[in-house]
Order: C-alpha cells, then structure tokens, then sequence
C-alpha cells in the first residue's frame, strides 16, 4: 500500500515501484496517475521516495530507502556513486543502458517530433564499458563539497582540501575523487600525487567564489598507446611553486610526453582563450585511426571515447554511401578526424569549422597523412556556409552534419536545403534538436536510416546518426 506523509513541502511516497527508465538519467514511477521522476533507481526497484519537487502533472524525488532491489540492479562499481554527477546509470545492466538510449533517440524523433523514419537500428554497444576517456578535468578547491555525516568544523584545511569534479548545479562546489573508473591509469595515480605534493609544499588550492588561491585545474588526455599529456593551470606565474611541482610530475611520471601549464587569472575556468606554455616534452600526442595519425594539442577537440568514435565514423562513412566521385561537404569538423575519415572514398571534402586551432590541426594533420583532396575554413558556419562559397567550391553531393549540442542555425538549415545535396548524414550528441532540425529538413527529404551509438557508458547521452536521402 502506498502511504503519503507530509511535512510542510515535505512528501514521502512509500512502496513505490519504478518502471522504466527515462530520460537525463532518472527513472519514472507513478503514484495515483501522477508520474515521479526518480535519480538513481532501476526498473523493478521497490522504493520509498522522497519528493523533493511537486508540480501538477509530475514529481521529482529521490530515493529515500530501497525496500526490495529490481532483480536487476547492479552494485556500482565507483566508491563515488549518488554523489558524484557522472556515471549515474551504473546499477543499470548495460543491455538495459542501450535500450533506455535506443528509447530516448525514439522518443525525441517519433513519439515527440513526429518524423516518420524506419525501423532504428539497436544501439551499437561501447567496447569499453569503463576507462573509456581520453580526457578528463580535475578542478581543485580550498574547500570542497561535505559528504553526508561529515562535520566541516571539525575538518582541518587539509582536509577540507578537493581535487576532482563539480558537483551539479554548483560551480564552486568539488567532489575530492579517490578513484575514478573514466579514465586509464596513470590517471588516478597522477591526480593523487598532484593533491599530496600540493598539500605538502604549501601550494594553494583555488577558491573560485572568492577568487583567492593558486592550483585551479587540471587537464590529463591519454592515447591509446598510453601517452600522456598533461596541463596544469594556475591563478599567477609564480615559478617558485610552479617549477618543483612540474619537475615532480617529470620524474614520477614517464608516460608524460607532453607537460603544459597555463596561467588563469579570470573569474571563470575556461581555457580557450588561454595560452599553454610547453614545459617539457612534445608539442603533442597522438591518435591513430585506420593509418591515420591526428594531432591532439592541450586545446584540440578529440571525441573523448577514442575507439568508440572510430565505429561511429565507420557509420558515418557507410550512411555517406561515397562511390569516389563526390563533393562532400563536413560541417563543424572539428579537427578534420570524419573529413579525412572519409576523404579515401570522396572525390573532395570541404570542412569547415568555429575554431580556427581546430583548422590549423586539420590541415596539419590532413598534410602529415598526405591526404591532399581535403580543405578546411574557419568560421561561424551561418557566415562561412553561404550561396557564394558553394559556388566557389563546388555544390555537395554529400553533406556530413557534426554540430554541437544546440544543432543547426536556421541560415545554415536554409543553405543546406538551397545546395540540395542528394545524402545528409546527420551526427548529433543531442536527438532533441536533431529532432527540431530534421523537422525542418524533411521538407526535401526523407529519412532513411537511424542509428545509435553509445559514445559513454553508464550516462544518459547517447550519439545518433541519421540518413537523409533528397525526395
């Protein structure tokens, strides 16, 4: 039976059984014909909930005690679950994670976008369930977030002391990881002995609230055969406390090929618009896919999961259905990785791109593969993508979509459709706007093809490509 007891705002939901997986990585249940979204909970679950938000038509809560577990829940395996914001899928069988993704690629296409599409293909499972990155940031706080049952008074600095993730919603707030399971070691090893060798020289960590301290982030990329680059970032250039710790991590660590620091002075962590200074080592490290070698800087984007972005380029490339005659068009490319992917199979591949460091690796990586019928432009894609560039480089057979989570600008919807190219091979982290933009596509043409992929295991995010064939 279920019983509801109430505390001012307060709700209790008792014996409540989950049913199926939704979306951003919660559960649904439903109470007297209301639906409850619930973080942390696996179908199957018996649960006692706690609601911490009630609207009319749902309620969102937590899971204030597990009465009986789902036959199919899993213990997770990282010591930091239901605090930290990643992973949160990990009680879940993966069999069960690509079918809740294959559900969430349906529900924004169909059941909420109401395109018609054919049957979607499963979703195409990860290799790697776990240790899966290339890249992972740390960021460092004076005093970070307080597990429950902890007394901050009673925490001295060095204890209060965090070198890990943001806390959702709070951006001054960091869990102190001890063990991650994203990234290969040497990753957790090198994170640890950055705190200890802080802590024990008197090296600051930074509070970003009140803008005071010294370590504020740090940056670890691996390749798939086990270099490292890392990149330390600090409030001020004091070489004093910058120089014994870098030459620590030098010796300690061999599989540092490339060791970078950055000075950050601003009220934000973002690097882009910052200089790396090169420390030690090379400029770079590298990855291979299919014989080629890509060049990946303290700045360069790089799909985070290295071998699963070589299958999803192997969809991409198979959807593009390239004969060898033709003109193919790769918006926002990035470093150029699904351009010279495919650029064996294409007569010429154009690829365009915000970031002017990203063309710069794009071409150089394009050179030192000697992939010569390949050429890149930087700038904002609604500026660049226009009727005089497509005359002046020639109208697209294909067209190759890699956009950020926020899709397409509508000017670059409308040259898209005014070029007519007879495929558009849609690639998109976010099948919500993909879903909103397909909308718009569809009036020329017709989806043929859908198919997820899972790029991270144990979240809610999945990559989608989708076929469109000119009617």
């Amino acid at each position: 039976m279920i019983k509801m007891s109430r505390k001012k705002t307060d709700i209790l939901l008792e014996n409540v059984e989950i049913e199926s997986v939704a979306a951003e990585g919660k559960a649904i249940a439903r109470v007297d014909g209301i639906v409850v979204f619930v973080e942390f909970a696996v179908p199957g679950d018996i649960v006692d909930i706690r609601v911490f938000k009630k609207k009319k038509n749902y309620m969102e809560g937590r899971i204030e005690r597990i009465v009986r577990p789902s036959k199919d829940r899993l213990e997770p395996f990282c010591p930091h679950f239901g605090v930290c914001g990643g992973c949160r899928w990990q009680p879940l069988p993966y069999e069960m994670q690509l079918k809740a993704k294959w559900q969430q690629v349906y529900d924004q296409l169909v059941r909420i976008g109401h395109l018609e599409v054919p049957e979607i293909q499963p979703t195409l499972p990860s290799q790697e369930t776990e240790f899966y990155r290339n890249k992972l940031e740390f960021s460092a706080s004076e005093r970070r977030w307080i597990l429950s049952g902890e007394e901050p008074e009673g925490l001295g600095a060095e204890e209060l002391a965090g070198l890990g993730f943001h806390v959702g919603k709070f951006f001054d707030k960091v869990l102190d990881i001890r063990d991650c399971h994203l990234q290969k070691e040497p990753s957790n090893a090198i994170r640890l002995f950055v705190k200890k060798f802080c802590l024990t020289n008197g090296i600051p960590f930074y509070n970003i609230r009140e803008n005071r301290g010294f370590f504020r982030n740090m940056f670890i990329r691996n390749n798939r055969s086990g270099d490292i680059m890392l990149t330390m970032c600090f409030a001020a250039k004091r070489m004093e406390l910058i120089t014994p710790l870098l030459d620590a991590l030098k010796a300690g660590f061999p599989q540092i090929k490339s060791l970078y620091y950055i000075i950050n002075t601003k009220l934000n962590d973002s690097i882009t618009d910052l200089t790396p200074i090169l420390y030690y080592g090379d400029e770079a490290i590298y990855e291979t896919m299919e014989g080629l070698r890509f060049k990946i800087g303290p700045k360069s984007f790089y799909q985070t999961n290295s071998m699963q972005a070589e299958r999803l380029y192997n969809v991409a490339r198979k959807e593009a259905a390239l004969s060898g005659n033709e003109i193919v068009y790769d918006l926002y490319t990035g470093t150029g990785t699904i351009a010279q992917f495919i650029a064996s199979k294409a007569k010429k591949v154009i690829g365009i791109e915000y970031v002017p460091e990203a063309i710069e690796d794009a071409v150089e990586n394009a050179r030192n593969n000697s992939v010569t019928n390949c050429e890149f432009y930087a700038g904002d894609m609604k500026d660049v993508l226009d009727a005089k560039f497509i005359d002046a480089h020639g109208k697209p057979d294909v067209i190759i979509l890699d956009p950020p989570r926020a899709g397409i600008h509508p000017d670059v919807a409308k040259v898209i459709l005014e070029a007519s190219p007879k495929r558009i091979v849609y690639v998109s982290c976010n099948p919500a706007t993909q879903a909103r933009d397909l909308s718009v596509l569809c009036g020329k043409y017709c989806i043929t093809a859908v198919r997820p992929v899972d790029m991270f295991p144990h979240t809610m995010h999945v990559e989608n490509v989708v076929t469109l064939q000119l009617k």
